[in-house]
């Protein structure tokens, strides 16, 4: 029996973390990862996408690119799409929607084109369609080229499956992984954060420290593709015997329900022994016992809570302490306004480009070692 021929495998990023993603692909191996539009593409086959979604942190989902065509109007649109393999790829028992979109092409219309695809998946293979689905199959139009994925995850890849308490504001997983390796982290160093609202930092330090799969707990929309293969799925979710890190992480936030919140999601994630989180408040910050780390902190930045004027008062505190307390620590902070960056007193630089989150622009600002004061 021959091997399945590979096809191209789409990492989605959250948009300005392409780049670190390609560096996590490429460290998981796959080794030919290369940052494209909007993400990281590679050539693999199904266990590859498995994989893929299972271990990346910094992916939003994982799409599988089955075909690709031209097509200059909607007739040769349907005519193509009807020969397309479509029982290999779909069963005839799970339901599919089919999503589109439209650029530079003759075919202009999105709902026009995705009608076409449906219509044609329905008649040529007779898998159901509705608009409901679960199980995702994308038109990509672009410039007359037709391209169509799988997504083969489902839900977006930062739903882990622990963090059920949510702060204000929250970071996504997804992109608290990807701003970790940014400053540096390589599940070696302690890692604080010192306004950590539901923990998601130092929750993916110590998975990360811990040798944890990001997926291992949660469903995915590959499960439900002809080309699913329970037995290896299930080797290849076997978990490993985790590493015993040397170091802990830490969280602390003045708020009593994010600490709450914060430690209940540490014990579904299966980290508690490895963390520790306290009420307490910026300027009662101290170093834990070991060696010097990492700072990563997400606080408010004007336009996502409010007026930003009070929030100068907390950064210059925030950098007051740090530089008082912290000799030998890296910092990393996320915001949106340079002021307030720069009003920490920490030298600061950003990390180009910046990252669409929540409609806002916003940086990492990373320093370098902090001196004694």
């Amino acid at each position: 029996m021959s091997e399945p021929a590979p096809f191209e495998i789409y990492l989605v990023a959250t948009p300005g973390l392409e780049a670190p993603l390609c560096e996590e692909a490429i460290e998981a191996g796959f080794a030919e990862a290369k940052v494209v539009d909007g993400g990281v593409s590679f050539m693999g086959t199904w266990p590859d996408v498995w994989r893929a979604n299972l271990t990346l942190r910094g992916a939003t989902r994982v799409l599988a690119r089955v075909a690709s065509f031209r097509a200059m109007h909607l007739a040769q649109l349907d005519k193509r799409a009807r020969k397309v393999e479509w029982s290999t790829l779909l069963r005839k028992d799970v339901p599919v929607t089919v999503e589109a979109s439209c650029k530079r092409s003759r075919i202009y219309h999105a709902g026009a084109a995705s009608q076409r695809v449906a219509k044609a998946i329905e008649e040529e293979f007779g898998a159901p369609v509705a608009e409901d689905a679960a199980l995702r199959v994308m038109l990509r139009i672009e410039d007359d080229l037709v391209t169509i994925s799988l997504d083969t995850t489902g839900a977006s890849l930062h739903k882990r499956g622990f963090k059920e308490g949510v702060a204000k504001a929250p970071m996504r997983e997804t992109m608290a992984a990807m701003f970790l390796r940014q400053c540096g982290y390589d599940g070696t160093q302690p890692v604080l954060d010192p306004m950590c609202g539901s923990g998601t930092f130092v929750l993916e330090a110590a998975e990360i420290a811990l040798g944890l799969k990001p997926g291992r707990e949660r469903d995915f929309a590959f499960e439900q593709l002809p080309s699913f293969d329970p037995k290896a799925w299930d080797k290849l979710r076997t978990p490993v015997p985790t590493n015993t890190p040397a170091v802990r992480f830490y969280g602390s936030d003045r708020d009593p329900g994010a600490i709450r919140m914060a430690t209940e999601n540490a014990a579904r994630a299966g980290v508690s022994d490895w963390v520790s989180f306290e009420q307490q408040s910026v300027e009662k910050l101290e170093p834990p016992e070991g060696p010097p780390g990492i700072i990563i902190v997400n606080p408010p930045y004007g336009t996502r809570i409010g007026n930003k004027a009070p929030l100068v008062g907390l950064y210059r505190s925030l950098g007051t302490v740090i530089r008082a307390k912290f000799p030998g620590w890296r910092v990393g902070i996320i915001t949106s306004d340079k002021d307030l960056a720069r009003a920490t007193g920490l030298n600061l630089e950003l990390v180009e480009p910046t990252v669409l989150h929540g409609g806002l622009r916003v940086g990492l600002w990373r320093s370098k070692i902090v001196n004694k004061p």
